[in-house]
């Protein structure tokens, strides 16, 4: 069996007295979309925090593709294949579309490569090509959304971490996204993904973990997710 290409074992972490993940594991592998689902406070921003090395676990393991990150600083996970898409967006509003994608790949020195990515970027989002001189504070919030994917795939990651892609955007423009992070995974894109909702995320994901107060409580293949019964009563508004 390959190396899953993320690994979380037994994870603890903390803000300050505030245990917030409480013994973590979770596994994906090469080529899946895992989606993490929960309730607001449930830790699963907390989770992807600790995969790109923004927060530091107390205990427990992350392996990227085997190797543990412990002591790894988060841009050097960056060189390790991994990017992270974060919740809010977190643009550069005083910089240009192409200002901002440029940020992404700064990983990279080859402009050749840097360039491809670009072209790569715009074929996903043909309205961020449209509008690569525009002050990214002025993009809608689809767009907004758009650039912070974009700038994420910037680095050429092998494993992309997403938080919460779908927020605040109205219904067709979340279709739009959740299309376009399939075809993200369909060119080779290994996908965690954070989201509230969880009917969308489970549809398009491989399999899924449910966090609950810092646990996780369920895990299985998507499908089983969408029809277990607790999950349909807690995360998809049924009685």
């Amino acid at each position: 069996m390959p190396e899953p290409i993320l690994a979380v074992r037994d994870v603890h972490t903390y803000y300050g007295h505030v245990h917030a993940l409480k013994g973590v594991s979770l596994s994906v592998e090469p080529g899946e979309i895992v989606a993490l689902i929960g309730a607001n406070g449930a830790g699963k921003t907390t989770t992807l925090r600790a995969v790109s090395g923004l927060l530091r676990p107390r205990s427990g393991d992350i392996a990227i593709a085997g190797k543990s990150i412990q002591g790894i600083p988060a841009h050097e996970i960056v060189f390790m294949g991994v990017s992270h898409a974060p919740e809010g967006r977190k643009i550069f509003s005083t910089l240009s579309v192409n200002e901002n994608l440029n940020m992404g790949a700064y990983s990279l020195s080859d402009k050749q490569r840097i360039e491809e990515h670009r072209d790569r970027v715009f074929k996903l989002f043909p309205r961020l090509k449209e509008r690569r001189n525009q002050l990214a504070g002025t993009l809608s919030g689809g767009e907004q959304q758009m650039l912070a994917i974009g700038r994420a795939l910037m680095c050429d990651p092998k494993l992309l971490l997403l938080d919460e892609p779908s927020l605040g955007l109205a219904p067709l423009l979340v279709r739009a996204i959740f299309d376009t992070i399939r075809e993200i995974n369909r060119s080779g894109v290994t996908i965690l993904l954070v989201e509230q909702n969880a009917r969308a995320a489970l549809k398009l994901a491989h399999k899924g973990y449910v966090l609950e107060t810092g646990t996780i409580v369920l895990s299985g293949p998507a499908a089983t997710l969408l029809a277990d019964e607790r999950v349909r009563k807690a995360y998809l508004g049924e009685a």
